[in-house]
């Protein structure tokens, strides 16, 4: 017998609860395990996963008014269940709150706890009488408080983050998580024109908007599975957000240029670098495992791009062939993810500030192999999908103290109209919610000749 789309929903769950799995692997692998699901269960599988982990601490935050057992201390199944309730019962309409209660208090027994129906049933109930009359921390109640519950953030990386940035900054980075935002794809212009695409795209009914900041970038919406989106298979597109293209354009890449980009997967910056130094130019793609150069190799081949070679090689181990033979490096390195957490809705539960020292520390040790790979006159570009001072500012600065032949070199002249002024530093943050993209760091690094 075939699983409900809840069921589907409480096992995705569980797996991430269980196995400690970030919420889009678990989630894309139950949609590829029912792909032949109709469009509209799809859908609702990936809100409803989506938005129970998104909304997790503001969940429990309500549910534990209504129940004597904190909900971290419930049974796996159990807490499932019941924010996976709360979150239909406050943020999805297509199902009447009394409706909802019955079939998670049937769920309920359908996985075994039948003797804990009662108390589901009575939890979801109070919830459902109270819905209105709920309360929640307020400003006057503490400011880590009150930004933990309304965006469900953990109060530690909070507080992190207000060392760096303003209540109202903050606020409004964390707003960008409650945001619907499409997909934003890269037009392969060795393939077509990025009108050209964008008119297929219209005619197949898909939603298109035009970037922000790349001419080549689309912003899609209204279609199913990535992979039937037309022009797919063919090599058309790549998902690339803005912010990861405006890395390679700093590069300043020129027509018959050597790349090495030392942390490539899953290509996107590999394959638009490739796209810009064309077939006089080469791009030594590198990643850490099998797995990792499987899936460049994977879109170089779709995208059909022959001017890179790719190779499984840990970016902190130096690699002795390519001293001096790189014109640009492109360094986007691993991090602690917090400009991407309005597209990873779990990042922010992993992310502590000690991991964050870990992570920086990791970067100045990439980075120093780096450093001697660029030829003199050539270019790094140190580059990372987070917004804290210390894998980013605090990083170059350290860098330039311990390479002298290094310099930073303004990005403006690489990035768009709106962007010039805040790049002319040599470096750039860009803020999710503030800026048209995920967040992200860029630096600019050159060497003397």
């Amino acid at each position: 017998m075939s699983k409900t789309s809840r069921e589907i929903v409480l096992d995705i769950l569980l797996d991430i609860d269980r196995n400690d799995r970030f919420a889009g692997d678990a989630l894309g692998g139950a949609l590829r395990a029912n792909q032949f699901m109709n469009k509209k269960e799809r859908a609702y599988i990936s809100r409803l996963t989506e938005g129970v982990t998104e909304q997790k601490i503001r969940l429990d935050y309500i549910l534990n008014q209504f129940s004597k057992t904190k909900i971290k201390k419930s049974k796996p199944v159990i807490r499932c269940i019941l924010r996976m309730a709360a979150y239909e019962i406050f943020y999805m309409d297509a199902v009447p709150d009394e409706a909802a209660c019955n079939e998670y208090v049937n769920l309920t027994g359908k996985r075994g706890f039948r003797t804990l129906k009662g108390y589901v049933n009575g939890v979801l109930r109070s919830v459902c009488r109270n819905k209105a009359a709920i309360t929640y921390p307020s400003m006057e109640d503490g400011v880590e408080s009150y930004l933990s519950v309304k965006y469900s953030v953990p109060e530690e990386l909070v507080g992190f983050l207000l060392k760096e940035y303003s209540t109202d900054q903050l606020e409004q980075i964390l707003q960008a998580g409650e945001q619907e935002r499409g997909t934003t794809i890269r037009v392969n212009t060795m393939q077509t024109t990025t009108e050209k695409f964008r008119n297929i795209l219209i005619e197949k009914g898909i939603k298109v908007e035009k970037g922000y900041y790349n001419q080549t970038s689309l912003i899609i919406s209204g279609y199913d599975y990535i992979r039937t989106v037309p022009g797919f298979h063919e090599g058309l597109f790549t998902v690339q957000d803005e912010s990861s293209s405006l890395q390679v354009l700093a590069a300043g890449i020129r027509s018959g240029d050597v790349i090495l980009d030392v942390c490539a997967a899953p290509g996107g910056k590999t394959m638009y670098a490739a796209e810009q130094t064309g077939e006089r130019g080469h791009v030594y793609a590198r990643d850490i495992s099998e797995e990792k150069v499987d899936k460049i190799d994977e879109n170089l081949e779709r995208l059909e791009l022959h001017n890179v070679s790719t190779k499984v090689w840990d970016a902190a181990v130096p690699d002795p062939d390519m001293i001096e033979k790189a014109d640009v490096v492109l360094a986007d390195l691993p991090c602690s993810g917090l400009g991407v957490m309005a597209r990873k809705n779990d990042i922010k539960y992993h992310v502590t500030e000690d991991m964050v020292r870990e992570l920086a520390a990791i970067q100045k040790t990439i980075l120093d192999v780096c450093a001697v790979y660029v030829k003199p006159g050539g270019t790094l570009i140190y580059s990372t999908c987070t917004i804290d001072r210390i894998e980013n500012e605090e990083n170059v600065t350290a860098f330039l103290k311990a390479h002298e032949e290094y310099e930073l070199e303004s990005l403006s002249d690489y990035m768009p109209e709106c962007l010039k002024k805040r790049a002319e530093k040599g470096y750039i943050t860009l803020l999710q919610g503030v800026d048209h993209c995920d967040g992200f760091f860029i630096s600019r690094l050159r060497r003397r000749k």
